[in-house]
């Protein structure tokens, strides 16, 4: 049982010191700023003018479009660098492999822009 507080004991020691480091950052700014509170920081926007309408509008579906392209092909990036890491060690067959994801993604793409996902109007 020694042994295994002996090891994580390092882990509680640098979990204390990041909570008290933390409570005294946010004591001092609490001490150090001053609340001077004036029409314009109590109103609900800081730019100058009221709001024109309410903030939960609906959004066109082409900003949710986007937004899912833009994940997968992120995505796919985040594949790329952890393969050409281990490039060497995965030999030819992680080469096609991969050779064969990128394509079946490059055709999703190419099917998408064909379709006018992309385009803007």
């Amino acid at each position: 049982m020694n042994a295994l507080i002996a090891e994580y004991l390092p882990i509680l020691i640098f979990l204390g010191i990041a909570i008290a480091l933390a409570a005294i950052i946010v004591a001092a700014s609490y001490l150090v700023g001053g609340e001077k509170p004036d029409l314009g920081k109590n109103a609900a926007y800081e730019c100058g003018f009221d709001p024109f309408e309410d903030s939960r509008g609906k959004f066109d579906v082409r900003f949710y479009l986007v937004a899912i392209l833009f994940i997968i092909f992120d995505l796919e990036v985040a594949f790329l660098f952890p393969w050409a890491v281990a490039l060497g060690e995965i030999g030819a067959f992680g080469f096609w492999s991969m050779f064969i994801f990128l394509a079946v993604l490059t055709v999703g793409f190419i099917y998408e822009w064909r379709k006018g996902a992309l385009d803007w109007e």
